[in-house]
């Protein structure tokens, strides 16, 4: 049974989300602040985290980054209603899995979390590493690279980029597609977020591994 962590003030919310993820037959551990929710989070492991961003002592931010300097796999869903482009752009670039605006309809949220813990029990029945090609493996496990014999860290949206291209491998990925299924991005921030990530895998790859499609995204050559 996955376990999910919620980590919210308002009661009946907290309340509400407690309730309905149960109901789908997760475990469920609820905190109130951001200091309750970072001892529970680095006390016991979640498949994943719900965080809200405005907390009444710690920030969302902090929890998030103490996190996820401690636990680099956690897998955190930011659930706020911050209405900045920018601060959702932070946190999915600081390692947050998603990002689901309040006010939630409850079904996709729903839809959200269940993609969320698939994605992280996927990496764990598939095999360890993963060829990438000219000499490089993907470490599922460790969540870093293997070029050579030797290992190359990845950041947490460096290794979901990586995984994700993997998966489609020799198929085109567009940058909307990237944003969506890497960052929980449904819109475009009018950023190079995507094209910034693909440069920092390219300079740990061999340089023809990652190919442009003109005015389209990327696409994994084919081994």
């Amino acid at each position: 049974m996955a376990h999910i962590l919620v980590v919210e003030d308002e009661p009946t919310l907290r309340i509400l989300m407690t309730r309905m993820f149960r109901d789908a037959g997760y475990q469920v551990t609820a905190a109130a602040t951001g200091a309750a929710g970072l001892q529970a989070a680095l006390g016991a492991q979640h498949d994943l985290v719900v965080l809200d961003l405005m907390l009444p002592d710690l920030s969302g931010e902090e929890v998030l980054r103490v996190l996820l300097a401690a636990r680099p796999d956690a897998r955190v869903l930011i659930l706020s209603s911050v209405a900045e482009v920018g601060r959702r752009v932070a946190v999915l670039d600081r390692g947050a899995a998603d990002f689901v605006a309040k006010p939630f309809v409850n079904g996709d949220l729903m839809a959200r979390v269940r993609l969320r813990i698939r994605d992280q029990g996927s990496f764990a029945t598939n095999p360890t590493h993963t060829e990438v090609g000219d000499g490089a493996h993907l470490d599922l496990h460790r969540r870093d690279l293997v070029i050579n014999g030797q290992r190359v860290q990845l950041s947490h949206r460096e290794f979901t980029l990586m995984a994700h291209l993997l998966h489609r491998r020799g198929e085109v990925c567009t940058r909307q597609e990237l944003l969506a299924d890497v960052w929980g991005i449904a819109f475009d921030p009018g950023t190079n977020v995507v094209d910034v990530y693909v440069g920092r895998l390219r300079a740990k790859l061999a340089s023809d591994t990652i190919e442009t499609v003109r005015n389209v995204g990327y696409r994994l050559l084919a081994s």
